[in-house]
C-alpha cells in the first residue's frame, strides 16, 4: 500500500476533513501492521510521525472525528478505579499437561480410538508464557478486551491492551458481525531485561520474571504504565463468532486471522503424522531457548474444527488438545563467592560466583541475588549447593540452596559497610531494599554519572560521547563531575584522535552549559529517584541550590508529590562531603546553581518566576522542547497543578490536571495560546 501526505487542512470542510481523517487512519493502521505484526516497516519513522501529528491536528480541531479505533487513542483513558467482570461467550478453557513421549503417546491413543481412525492432520504451536486474554471485535472494530481469569469470567482491560501496539484497532476487510479471539499477551526478554535493569538503577524491586510482568503490566490501573512495558501479542485461536462464516480447520481459521491483521506465531507447523509432532517437540526443547520471549512447551491440537467438536471437554479440559511442558531448566552447583558490583546510583547490587554449570545450552558461572533481603529470605550462603535455574529467564537465578548438602563450614552474607570501590560509608535509605555507595564521584559510578550529566536532557553537552569519556577518565583530566569545567584545550589535544575543531566544539558546550536551567542540573547530578519532573518540582520550592542542600526531610516531604524514599535520597546526598565538593567545584567554576531573572546575555526573562504544567500530547514540539524553551524564558516547570501555578498548558487527551486546574481557577492555556505567548516573548518556536 502505497502512502501520501496531506497537507493544507485550514478552510475545509467537515466533509473532506473526515476523509482525510479516514485516509490516515488507514494508512497509519497499514503501518503499524507492517511494523508491530509482520516486522517489515514500509515506511521510515519520521514519516509515520509526520502522519500521525496530521491525524492528532485534525482530529484536535475536529473533536467530534475522535473514535476509539483512531490510532491516536491507543493510550489515552485516564486510570481506572478498577476492573469491570466480563463473562466470556464461550469459556477460555484449561489445558491437560504431559511431560514426556510416553503420556503423549497416551493421550494421542485415546484420540485415536475416540475418533476411530489413526490418521488425521494436527496443528503444533509455541506455548508462550504469558497472559491469555480475549479481543472482541464488532464490524471489525476492537470493542473490547478480557483477561482470561477463571475461564468463564475475566477482567475488562480494553484500555491497556489498546495501548499492545501488537493488536490492531480495526481488522482489515472490516468483517461484519462479532468475532472473539484468543491470544497470548507477553514481554520480550530484551523488554524484562531493560525494565528490571532501570528498576535497578532506581533502587526498586526486581520482577521476577517476564511473564509475571507482563501479567501485572496489564493489570495496570493506568494506562500509560501499561504501554511504557512494550508488550507484545500472539493469537492463537478463535472463540465465539456471530454473524460471520469461518473456515472449518483451526490451521485455516489461524490463517484467515492473519490475513486481517491479527498476530500470528510464524513457528505454528501443520502436521499431517504424529511423528511429524514429535519432531516439532524435539526442535523446539533444543532451540525454544533462543526466542526473545518465554516459552514453557508445545501446545497440540486436533486441526479438524469438527472433530473438535465431537471430542468436546473433560471437566475444563478439551479432549482435542493438549501441553507438552518443557522440562524446567535446573542444576546443582557451589557458590564459591558473593561479590559486589557499583551501579550509576550507587546501588550495590550483589551476585554469586558459582562453579561453572551448564543450564539450557548455556555455562553459567555467576547469578543475580538481587538484595541483601533476597539472600537472607531464600537463606544463601557463601559455600552453599545451590539450584540454578533458567526457565525462560534472561539472567539465571539462584532458586535456594540445598541444605541437605551443607557441611557447617558455609557464610552467612552480609552486606559491606563501605563501599567496595571508593570506601565510602554505605547507606540504606527508608522503605528501599537497596544498599548505596553515597559516593558520586566513587569510580565505580563516575562513567555512568559523566554520562547522564552529560546527556541532552540534563546539561546537554555537545561532542562528549562514550569514547570521550573514556579518555577523560584513562587520562585522569575528569575525577568527579565538577572537573569537566577544569578542562582546557590543551588537554584535549593531548587525546589520540582529537582534533581542533572538535575540541572547540566541546569547549563551547562545556561553557554554555554554565546556563543551564537549575532543574536540568539538579536532574545531571544524578540523585536516586531525582528524574527530570521531580527536579523540576524541587526548583520550584527552592530556587537555589543553597536552599534545597539546606531543607530537611521533613521540609522536602511538604511538598506534594516528595515522599519519604525521595526526601531520604535528596538528604543523603546533600550530607556527603564529597558531593558537596562537586557542588562548591561546579559553583566556582561558574556553573549557575540557582534560578536568576537575566538570560544568558543580562536581558530581562519575561517568564521570570512564573509557574508552568503541562498536560496532554503537544502537537507542534515536543514536551522536552517545550520545558526547555519555558526554562530558557525564565519560567518554572512544575508537575503538579497548585494554587501557585500560573499556566497549565493543555495538549491531545489531557489529564486530570485539567480539572484540578479548572477548580483552583488556574488560566489554561491551549496549544496555540502558548506558542502565541512564547513567540510574544522573543523566542523562535518555528
Amino acid at each position: 500500500m502505497a502512502h501520501k501526505f496531506v497537507d493544507g487542512i485550514g478552510d475545509m470542510g467537515k466533509t473532506e476533513d473526515r476523509k482525510l481523517v479516514e485516509n490516515l487512519r488507514k494508512e497509519l493502521n497499514y503501518h503499524n501492521y507492517c511494523y508491530h505484526v509482520l516486522d517489515d516497516p514500509a515506511i521510515n519513522d519520521s514519516d509515520f510521525d509526520h502522519m500521525m501529528s496530521q491525524l492528532i491536528n485534525l482530529e484536535n480541531c475536529n473533536p467530534d472525528l475522535i473514535s476509539p479505533d483512531s490510532p491516536t487513542q491507543r493510550v489515552g483513558a485516564p486510570p481506572a478505579d478498577g476492573f469491570q467482570r466480563v463473562e466470556h461467550p464461550k469459556p477460555m478453557l484449561s489445558l491437560a499437561n504431559v511431560f514426556n513421549y510416553e503420556e503423549l503417546d497416551a493421550w494421542h491413543q485415546r484420540i485415536c480410538r475416540l475418533l476411530k481412525r489413526d490418521s488425521f492432520n494436527i496443528v503444533c504451536e509455541l506455548k508462550i508464557d504469558g497472559l491469555a486474554v480475549e479481543l472482541t471485535y464488532e464490524d471489525g472494530v476492537l470493542v473490547r478486551g478480557a483477561t482470561r481469569g477463571d475461564g468463564f469470567y475475566g477482567e475488562d482491560v480494553t484500555t491497556n491492551l489498546r495501548t499492545v501496539k501488537s493488536i490492531p484497532l480495526v481488522l482489515f476487510g472490516i468483517p461484519s458481525g462479532k468475532l472473539y479471539v484468543r491470544g497470548e499477551v507477553y514481554m520480550t526478554k530484551d523488554s524484562f531485561q531493560k525494565l528490571n535493569y532501570e528498576r535497578e538503577e532506581k533502587g526498586l524491586s526486581l520482577f521476577a520474571n517476564p511473564r509475571n510482568t507482563a501479567a501485572g503490566s496489564l493489570r495496570q490501573l493506568d494506562p500509560s504504565v501499561t504501554a511504557l512495558r512494550n508488550l507484545k501479542i500472539h493469537v492463537y485461536s478463535l472463540g465465539h463468532v456471530s454473524g460471520i462464516t469461518m473456515p472449518e480447520t483451526h490451521w485455516s481459521i489461524l490463517e484467515h486471522l492473519g490475513k486481517l491483521g491479527l498476530r500470528i506465531s510464524e513457528y505454528n507447523r501443520l502436521c499431517t503424522t504424529f511423528t511429524e509432532v514429535k519432531d516439532f517437540i524435539r526442535y523446539w526443547l533444543g532451540q525454544h531457548n533462543k526466542l526473545n520471549y518465554p516459552t514453557d512447551g508445545v501446545v497440540i491440537k486436533i486441526d479438524s474444527i469438527n472433530y473438535q467438536e465431537y471430542l468436546g471437554v473433560v471437566g475444563r479440559e478439551p479432549r482435542w488438545a493438549v501441553a507438552y511442558k518443557f522440562p524446567a531448566q535446573q542444576a546443582v552447583t557451589k557458590i564459591l563467592d558473593i561479590g559486589i558490583n557499583v551501579g550509576r546510583t550507587g546501588s550495590l547490587n550483589p551476585f554469586a560466583v558459582m562453579e561453572p554449570i551448564i543450564v539450557g545450552g548455556a555455562t553459567i558461572r555467576m547469578a543475580t541475588l538481587h538484595n541483601e533481603e533476597d539472600i537472607q529470605r531464600k537463606d544463601i550462603r557463601v559455600g552453599d549447593w545451590v539450584t540454578v535455574e533458567r526457565a525462560g529467564e534472561v539472567i539465571p537465578k539462584i532458586v535456594g540452596p540445598v541444605t541437605s548438602r551443607r557441611t557447617g563450614r558455609e557464610q552467612v552474607f552480609k552486606m559491606p559497610k563501605s563501599c567496595p570501590v571508593c570506601d565510602s560509608l554505605v547507606v540504606k535509605i527508608h522503605n528501599e531494599s537497596v544498599h548505596r555507595c553515597p559516593n558520586a564521584a566513587c569510580p565505580a559510578q563516575l562513567a555512568e554519572l559523566l554520562r547522564h550529566f552529560v546527556s541532552k536532557k540534563a546539561m546537554d553537552i555537545d561532542g562528549v560521547g562514550d569514547q570521550w569519556i573514556k579518555a577523560f577518565l584513562e587520562q585522569d583530566l575528569i575525577t568527579d563531575l565538577g572537573d569537566i569545567y577544569s578542562i582546557t584545550k590543551d588537554k584535549l589535544l593531548e587525546l589520540e584522535r582529537m582534533g581542533e575543531k572538535l575540541a572547540d566544539r566541546i569547549l563551547a558546550s562545556i561553557e554554555a552549559s554554565k546556563n543551564r536551567p537549575l532543574s536540568r542540573i539538579v536532574f545531571g547530578l544524578g540523585i536516586p529517584h531525582i528524574g527530570s519532573e521531580i527536579a523540576d518540582l524541587l526548583i520550584d520550592h527552592y530556587p537555589d541550590i543553597d536552599l534545597l542542600r539546606a531543607a530537611s526531610k521533613e521540609e522536602l516531604e511538604d511538598i506534594p508529590g516528595i515522599g519519604p524514599s525521595i526526601s531520604e535520597s535528596i538528604w543523603s546526598y546533600f550530607q556527603t562531603e564529597s558531593n558537596v565538593k562537586v557542588l562548591n567545584k561546579l559553583k566556582n567554576r561558574g556553573v549557575r546553581l540557582n534560578v536568576r531573572p537575566e538570560r544568558f546575555l543580562g536581558k530581562p526573562t519575561p517568564l521570570f518566576g512564573q509557574t508552568f504544567v503541562l498536560t496532554g500530547t503537544l502537537v507542534s514540539m515536543g514536551r522536552d522542547q517545550a520545558q526547555t524553551t519555558i526554562s530558557d524564558l525564565g519560567g518554572i516547570i512544575s508537575n503538579t497543578v497548585t494554587k501557585k501555578t500560573m499556566y497549565l498548558i493543555v495538549g491531545v487527551n489531557p489529564g486530570s490536571k485539567l480539572d484540578k486546574a479548572k477548580r483552583l481557577g488556574v488560566q489554561v492555556l491551549q496549544e496555540d495560546q502558548f506558542l502565541a505567548l512564547i513567540k510574544a516573548n522573543g523566542e523562535n518556536v518555528d
